[in-house]
């Protein structure tokens, strides 16, 4: 028997994504993409719009059809629809952004795993009815798209001094090339989780 649905605000589950509950820095989920892809703040939005198209139209079938969904077999159901999503994603960037698609591809193809969607088809699309539902893919997209944003644009600023592959500081300027290296995704997250730590606790504190 498919879980009963539970009443719940759409607009308090599309802003729990965004910062309560932010799937990069707060459930430190994802971080895969987040490191290893986010070495530009273009990439970071291309595989954040991605997961969000994946992840707003997963949940939008998974609650639609939750009550006939066999209980038994739902997680490879999850998967097959997710996997749908991603493979229109793919063959979409192949077509309109090929330079993009080469540096993104593998990556793209591994949003089908990636622990972020299934646990919102698991945890909460299966259970919800249709609005709740997309609120709350529409929220933890757009928290991890805002995460893979900052990661990446922090490390191209560094890495390269520009944006968007325009030039910011001129010719004097010499990059910290280690960031847009796979070793700066991870010095750059782990001072953003430290960051995040510190004002939690503090603010708790003023609490």
């Amino acid at each position: 028997m498919s879980p009963t649905a539970v009443d719940s605000s759409p607009s308090a589950e599309f802003l729990k994504g965004i910062w309560r509950e932010n799937p990069v820095f707060i459930a430190v989920l994802g971080l895969c993409p987040a490191m290893a892809v986010t070495n530009s703040l273009l990439n970071g939005l291309i595989m954040g719009l991605a997961t969000t198209f994946v992840l707003i139209g997963s949940s939008t079938l998974v609650s639609l059809f939750r009550n006939i969904i066999p209980r038994q077999v739902r997680i490879s159901i999850y998967i097959i629809i997710i996997a749908t999503f991603v493979t229109t994603v793919d063959f979409t960037l192949a077509a309109l952004m090929p330079d993009a698609h080469k540096q993104l591809g593998a990556f793209i193809s591994l949003i089908v795993v990636n622990c972020l969607i299934l646990g919102r088809q698991e945890a909460f699309a299966s259970k919800q009815r249709l609005l709740p539902a997309v609120a709350d893919a529409a929220g933890m997209s757009l928290g991890f798209t805002l995460a893979l944003a900052l990661v990446g644009g922090i490390r191209e600023i560094l890495g390269a001094g520009s944006l968007f592959g325009y030039s910011l500081f001129g010719s004097n300027f010499e990059p910290w090339v280690i960031m847009i290296l796979p070793p700066g995704g991870f010095l750059v997250m782990g001072v953003l989780l430290w960051l995040l730590a510190e004002f939690r606790q503090r603010a708790g504190k003023a609490a």
